[in-house]
């Protein structure tokens, strides 16, 4: 009988301690607040979220997903973080210009570089994407992988953005990062797909957000082995590899993953095809864009700029009935109120 006592009585504090460890994990918690978007408005835009979450997570629902398909991928630039006056990569790519400008005299004479020297935005702005994509190749290549990270880490140490006058990864949009949050505690595996370099993102996406290295997916550069000193060694040679954009950004996704998202995030046109991959093939399924409306708290603009253009994919959402995000109705703060963005000299 005292045995039995015993035995129950370890049998309830086990019980009672599981419950107790399930109730307070971070993510039980998130699941269970009462507001798991604290930065959001109420309104549609947020409504929409949390009808989708509930759909594919209540075991009752018609809609419901097992947690293996609860895919969710997210474009960066301009969906995480801001893209403007220019995307953070290129601003990279603009200081590693004036860095190894010196062993490259012939830059003077060619475009894009003598741009980047000359600090002649009108001309950046208006090159191609093959411009773009050739300053790129040519300051993010000849290195090791091991060296080019340490490159990318140093900058974002020191880094600061043109407008707001703090480091860029504290730039990342709060309500952002609780809609991360918030999908990772009800089951999501979140991706990262952005038309950014994947070896420009892995070094901070999962301090940042909590999106760890093997779950980003972007434009790569060529990459090879090589024994050096007798050591084995990545080298980043000076081809484009892949360029994860518009239609290749499906493309890189099915490579990456083997899955077809459930949920896409995206801001621009270059999003667009991700979006219809994602959304379009039937079944609970759903797509937000980031629309860019605060000129006040950052920026706004859509359908006329360089950077981030939001045209084709603004009248394919009305289609298609993706949510679209107000940031400037729909989002009660832009930034983690600690780092809340504030323009240089105030």
């Amino acid at each position: 009988m005292q045995a039995y006592r015993s035995l129950t009585r370890r049998s309830v504090l086990a019980a009672l301690m599981a419950a107790l460890v399930s109730c307070w994990s971070p993510a039980a918690v998130l699941a269970q607040s009462a507001d798991p978007l604290p930065s959001w408005n109420e309104g549609p835009a947020k409504a929409s979220i949390l009808s989708f979450v509930g759909r594919v997570t209540a075991p009752d629902s018609p809609a419901y997903l097992p947690e293996i398909e609860r895919i969710a991928v997210f474009d960066n630039d301009g969906t995480l973080w801001p893209e403007h006056p220019m995307y953070a990569q290129l601003a990279f790519a603009l200081d590693r210009v004036k860095t190894l400008a010196p062993k490259h005299p012939e830059w003077r004479k060619q475009q894009p570089f003598r741009a980047a020297l000359d600090g002649d935005m009108k001309t950046l702005a208006a090159s191609g994407e093959r411009d773009l994509v050739q300053l790129m190749v040519a300051t993010h290549s000849g290195m090791t992988t091991d060296a080019f990270e340490q490159i990318v880490t140093d900058w974002l140490a020191s880094a600061r953005h043109p407008h707001f006058n703090r480091l860029y990864t504290d730039l990342a949009y709060q309500p952002m990062l609780e809609l991360l949050s918030y999908l990772r505690a009800n089951g999501f595996k979140t991706y990262i797909a952005s038309g950014g370099g994947v070896e420009f993102m892995r070094p901070w996406t999962g301090r940042v957000y909590g999106v760890p290295p093997e779950q980003v997916i972007g434009t790569s550069v060529k990459t090879r082995f090589e024994m050096r000193n007798g050591r084995p060694q990545l080298y980043r040679i000076g081809e484009v590899n892949f360029i994860d954009d518009k239609a290749g950004k499906p493309v890189g996704i099915w490579e990456a993953i083997g899955r077809r998202p459930v949920a896409a995030f995206g801001n621009s046109d270059g999003d667009l095809e991700m979006l219809q991959w994602t959304t379009l093939a039937g079944g609970g399924r759903f797509g937000l864009i980031v629309h860019h409306t605060d000129a006040e708290r950052e920026y706004a603009y859509d359908r006329d700029t360089t950077f981030g253009r939001l045209d084709k994919a603004l009248d394919a959402a009305a289609i298609n009935q993706w949510t679209v995000v107000d940031m400037k109705t729909d989002w009660k703060v832009i930034f983690a109120p600690e780092t809340e963005g504030r323009p240089v000299g105030e």
